[in-house]
């Protein structure tokens, strides 16, 4: 069984079409093992429930953005290694410092193609196909 039948993404981000656009490009490259959450906090409880490899989070989210998450996930013993990737419309300086100091894998700019989105989750996975 290849990496991409195994692994579990989830996709954080609080506009439902982002969501499905992030799915679709995921499909594209085959991987269909895909969950879903519209915030941090939803995020969190089903990292906390089932088995997941690589979070997909958008940057900008109320309430929780995609770096407290971050930080959440890395102080949680239980889910701490799983690998985060950052997606941002802004990919400032600070941002990517910030999640770096916290323990992001790796970090994409919107908008961006289904392979470029490979490439970034191959950077962190190894690969897929």
């Amino acid at each position: 069984m290849s990496i991409k039948d195994k692994l579990q993404i989830l996709i954080v981000d609080d506009m439902s079409t982002s969501r499905g656009l992030i799915s679709q490009a995921l499909e594209s490259q085959g991987l269909t093992n895909i969950h879903q959450a519209g915030d941090g906090s939803e995020a969190l409880k089903i990292l906390n429930s089932r088995p997941i490899h690589l979070v997909l989070s958008d940057f900008n989210m109320p309430g929780m953005d995609g770096l407290s998450l971050l930080a959440k996930i890395r102080g949680n013993s239980v889910i701490k290694s799983i690998g985060f990737i950052l997606i941002t419309g802004r990919a400032d300086k600070a941002i990517i410092d910030r999640g770096k100091s916290l323990g992001m894998n790796n970090f994409i700019k919107k908008p961006f193609t289904p392979g470029e989105l490979k490439a970034c989750i191959e950077a962190v996975v190894g690969k897929i196909t």
